[in-house]
């Protein structure tokens, strides 16, 4: 039996893919062809979640055994996990700012003679860039000014802003100058 599944983005109401897969595939197999067919870095972490109705993790489904008492990927066999028309599942790509890839069920075909699965079927729109800086991050590099200026005339040396000054002391000295060999008598 052939799955067929949809593969949709919050951050691009164009970008649509479709895939097909044999039902004994597994979520490896899934998250190889995203990896393909989007064009993403293969050694970013990612991981697959059951979904309720509205879109909230459940069982996680990760790359590799993370002693976490979660499944991986690669265990993970579609026919095993895929129970129901329309069952949801989250493909998280970007931890660090909680970005995901929103996948549903959309029911079975017979498998066509010739054709290797798992298949794109349908693509559209431009996919989701893999990493993006969070807000956070944006507002620190706006600031940053590349000057091609060898030397700028009116910043001081840092020479100036550490050797120069009114408030100057000299080290103090030491009350014990006799120095200390290796040799000393024990």
């Amino acid at each position: 039996m052939v799955y067929k599944f949809v593969v949709l983005s919050d951050e691009d109401e164009s970008f649509v893919r479709e895939f097909e897969f044999l039902d004994s595939q597994t979520l490896m197999d899934f998250h190889n062809i995203i990896q393909e067919e989007l064009e993403f870095d293969k050694s970013q972490m990612a991981s697959f979640y059951l979904a309720t109705d509205i879109w909230e993790k459940e069982e996680e489904f990760t790359l590799f055994d993370m002693g976490t008492g979660s499944s991986t990927m690669e265990v993970a066999v579609l026919e095993d996990i895929i129970f129901r028309k329309n069952q949801k599942l989250l493909y998280v790509f970007d931890f660090f700012n909680d970005r995901a890839l929103f996948v549903e069920y959309t029911g079975e075909t017979k498998e066509v003679d010739g054709r290797e699965y798992p298949i794109c079927t349908n693509s559209k729109g431009v996919p989701p860039k893999q990493v993006v800086f969070g807000s956070s991050s944006r507002k620190l590099y706006n600031n940053i000014v590349v000057s091609d200026d060898d030397e700028d005339e009116d910043e001081p040396e840092v020479d100036d802003l550490f050797l120069e000054g009114d408030d100057e002391e000299p080290l103090p000295d030491f009350e014990n100058e006799d120095t200390l060999t290796e040799e000393e008598e024990e």
